[in-house]
């Protein structure tokens, strides 16, 4: 402060009357002391905000100089007056001039009451399942007052979510207050103290550690309403912008309120908007779970979600806690001795980043994601379809009201955007079910199938097409591969030509693809030419699952493929594949109506069949020889797979009334009327296939597959509830008597797998083989659970090892085995399908004439 001593002196004669040389001291404020601060403040604003000049001595000089010029004039006492009223009385005017023309959006649009009421963010859809987390051993009681725990996944550009106040934990509240706003519930708005402290101590004092001004309420409009501005003066409007705003805030709404929404709208690091999606991806937890030093890190994260993240930077990430903790304690929100105690435990996370190659049902969460956002079937877009498709999806989209949702429910005059409008979607997917189902999967492809398979390298000559595929097909599935991979299109699009594209398909590069690892699944970087990647993937095994319930038609589980990182294809859904003997069951209902029985005996010899056009057709049956020739009762014949009896029946009954049939159970892709049929040479989806099957446990009502109970918007106001659809296709009778001819199948004939993992409980199923072991499969059922696998190759000239019983009932029988260990589920060996009045159930065991233990697999031929 050596100007003040040096130019002293010039001031005091000023501003003393001509006669009196000395200068009149006292303990008053001064003009004199008044000018002093005016102008080391004036220079220090210079310095620090315009960076004009770095010399704060030269720089008050020449302020004092101005004001000696000005003051050597005639009226110096009154120049004076004015210049001190200009100084004080001028900055107030022009701040509340210019706070005046920002309210009137002169300097861009402020937001208005109902953007108040209604802020415009990007929130994330939640996809949730239909049960609770556990809590201390119990599972919680269901609420519509509470949201549910068990998120399965979001629709999001920004991961964001909305929660309600009374769901935040307290140490969140105490935690952000005590380090953004220790005076929030004492202000309106502004902190006037706080802006006091940054004026002397931030910007005359130069202390950038003392912290900050803005309240929560002005850090809540800054998130709100605007990108904050880097430019100077910008940032300055910005920051008035930010004042009125927060004044606005706290009118319209509660501390609780402005609390609630600043954790909404924060950004958490890794892809994490609000609190909510933050704590489950850190945590796995709902915000209200947290604890004290999980809610201390998640507010320190706030300050610079990259710089503290606790996965990139976990040190710096526990000094940000701990000094949160140490303002929750100088505050009083903790006391000393629980901040010593938990300032010294480490950074514990669960940390499970949400993305829609991740977590829990994706392949279930794709699937609903293109349901809701179909159009209106155009017959211009089924070009490459057929028919049936085009009348399947017209037929969905008049009948079934969340086929097309987005597009059929409109907000404010457009259609529901799933990645933008918050919905909250409440589905009938069981999270335990659906990680029993992706386990099982894991398990049997990782441990035993897929090991299995890559042992035919050694065999195959052009692994992992089978010695049967010929050349000239191989290529043209690797062709279509090629020419339909991301690589080609890019290229081709760039101009390059055809030999330098198809150069590169031969040059290794480094890559990351699809790997099971120790029984997970996982990835693996390599070098492998793109040709080689081709192959590769192309000897990774498919898998398709789909449990439902019988009577509701709810959806429990589904699983579309491996892994849907890096198979994007749902087989569940999308897939069609032939389905071999799992059409047989609709065969021998129309037996079962036709007035046979379970234990109606048919001779078991090869039937030759002359076709419309002069061939003949007659498929081999190969079940145990002892079989042949003689009289087997229906029974036993669906129980052994037997293509004999199917052939006979489908020539009594004629093979458009099976096609016919077929399209009753609710299989609506294309159908062929061709003897074959009774073989399964019909492609399905899985999807298709175990709907059908749920008929028979449901007491011969079809059911149509049902997998979202309701809609909300992010506040829990209702907009759309769903219920089931079912119509009866077969009367209670001919379905038990199917269920009983099924229980055939798994007690002795070609599904007794089955019970290796489920051995008391009353089960039935039916498993199935096409050509060559291309496609295995096997739908079975308990009385309160249906559920159907289907496993094969993306190419079907890539054929398996096995029939249905060892590639597909696998998946089934873990799955099974996980859920009935479950108590909570309510599936138990105690539960019986209902026999209907009538049926003497005693008259349906056949074993007295027959033995049917004796042959439990289904040999590799054609269509078992």
């Amino acid at each position: 402060m050596r100007f003040f001593t040096r130019y002293m002196s010039d001031f005091n004669a000023l501003l003393q009357p001509s006669k009196s040389p000395k200068v009149q001291k006292s303990n008053r404020p001064t003009v004199q002391n008044l000018i002093t601060f005016v102008g080391y403040g004036y220079c220090r604003f210079r310095i620090r905000i315009f960076t004009v000049s770095r010399d704060s001595e030269r720089c008050v000089y020449l302020f004092y100089m101005d004001l000696l010029a000005i003051m050597t004039k005639s009226k110096r006492k009154k120049n004076i007056i004015r210049l001190i009223w200009g100084v004080i009385l001028f900055p107030v005017a022009l701040l509340a001039l210019t706070i005046g023309l920002i309210n009137l959006g002169v300097f861009g649009k402020m937001p208005t009451f109902e953007d108040l009421e209604n802020p415009q963010s990007k929130l994330a859809t939640i996809i949730y399942a239909e049960d609770f987390k556990e809590s201390k051993g119990k599972s919680q009681v269901k609420d519509d007052d509470k949201e549910p725990n068990v998120v399965l996944g979001t629709f999001h550009l920004e991961n964001r979510s909305h929660v309600d106040y009374k769901y935040l934990s307290p140490y969140l509240v105490k935690a952000l207050i005590a380090t953004e706003d220790v005076r929030f519930t004492n202000h309106s708005g502004i902190d006037f103290r706080g802006l006091g402290r940054v004026l002397v101590k931030t910007v005359l004092g130069g202390n950038r550690r003392a912290g900050g001004g803005s309240t929560i309420s002005q850090q809540l409009a800054l998130n709100l309403f605007a990108e904050r501005e880097q430019n100077i003066l910008k940032r300055s409007i910005q920051k008035l912008q930010e004042w009125i705003t927060a004044v606005k805030l706290e009118r319209n709404y509660t501390k609780s309120e402005i609390v609630a929404m600043y954790f909404n709208t924060v950004p958490f690091g890794s892809n994490a908007y609000g609190i909510s999606s933050a704590a489950q991806t850190f945590f796995g937890k709902s915000p209200s779970e947290l604890n004290l030093e999980e809610s201390a890190l998640m507010v320190g994260v706030v300050n610079a979600p990259s710089k503290y993240s606790p996965v990139r930077n976990p040190e710096q990430s526990k000094e940000r806690r701990d000094l949160v903790l140490g303002q929750m304690c100088k505050y009083g929100y903790i006391s000393k001795q629980e901040y010593d105690s938990v300032r010294e435990i480490p950074i514990k996370l669960n940390y499970r980043p949400i993305d829609h190659n991740s977590g829990l049902a994706t392949y279930f969460r794709e699937m609903l994601r293109q349901t809701m956002k179909m159009k209106k079937p155009d017959p211009a877009n089924y070009q490459f379809k057929t028919k049936e498709d085009f009348s399947a999806d017209s037929m969905r989209w008049e009948t079934d009201p969340l086929y097309g949702w987005c597009n059929k429910n409109l907000k404010n005059g457009v259609p529901y955007d799933l990645d933008r409008d918050g919905l909250r979607i409440y589905t009938t997917i069981n999270s335990r079910m659906q990680r029993y189902a992706e386990n099982a999967v894991e398990e049997h492809l990782a441990i035993t199938l897929q090991p299995q398979f890559n042992t035919q390298k050694k065999v195959r000559k052009h692994f992992p097409f089978s010695n049967y595929a010929k050349e000239s097909t191989i290529e043209e599935s690797i062709e279509r591969a090629i020419r339909s991979s991301d690589r080609y299109r890019s290229m081709k699009k760039s101009g390059m030509v055809e030999d330098s594209i198809r150069r590169s398909f031969e040059i290794k590069t480094p890559m990351t693809v699809f790997a099971w690892r120790k029984g997970k699944r996982s990835s693996t970087d390599t070098l492998m030419s793109p040709r080689d990647s081709i192959l590769y993937y192309k000897s990774l095994i498919r898998t398709a699952f789909m449990a439902m319930e019988p009577g509701t038609g709810k959806i429990k589980a589904y699983v579309g493929g491996p892994d849907f990182r890096y198979f994007k294809f749902d087989n569940a859904w999308q897939g069609r594949r032939q389905i071999g003997s799992t059409v047989k069951p609709f065969l021998y209902t129309l037996a079962i109506q036709e007035g046979k029985t379970p234990c109606t005996k048919i001779p078991n010899v090869r039937k030759v069949i002359r076709l419309p056009n002069g061939e003949a057709w007659s498929p081999e049956s190969t079940e145990n020889e002892k079989y042949k020739g003689v009289e087997i009762t229906l029974k036993l014949a669906l129980a052994l797979s037997s293509n004999n009896i199917s052939a006979q029946l489908v020539e009594e009954i004629g093979p458009e009334t099976l096609a016919e049939t077929c399209r009753q159970f609710g299989l609506t892709s294309h159908i062929d009327p061709v003897h074959s049929l009774a073989l399964g040479s019909a492609d399905m989806s899985p999807y298709e296939m175990v709907a059908a099957y749920n008929t028979f446990p449901s007491g011969g009502f079809h059911v149509n597959p049902y997998f979202v109970t309701r809609i909300t918007d992010n506040q829990g106001n209702l907009l759309a509830t769903f219920t089931q659809s079912k119509r009866e296709v077969i009367g209670k009778r001919i379905a038990y008597l199917i269920v009983n001819l099924m229980q055939g199948v798994v007690n002795g004939g070609t599904g007794t797998r089955a019970r290796q993992y489920v051995p008391s409980a009353e089960l039935a199923g039916k498993t199935g083989t096409t050509d060559k072991n291309a496609d295995g499969w096997f739908i079975g059922y308990l009385p309160k659970l249906t559920a159907g696998v289907w496993v094969g190759n993306e190419d079907r000239g890539v054929t398996l090892l096995g029939d249905g019983a060892r590639m597909a009932l696998p998946i089934w029988g873990l799955f099974m085995k996980k859920v009935m260990s479950d108590k909570s589920l309510g599936i138990s060996a105690e539960d019986k399908f209902e026999i209907p009045a009538g049926i003497d159930r005693a008259s349906l065991n056949c074993s007295e004439n027959e033995d049917e233990n004796s042959e439990s697999d289904e040999p590799d031929s054609l269509f078992f």
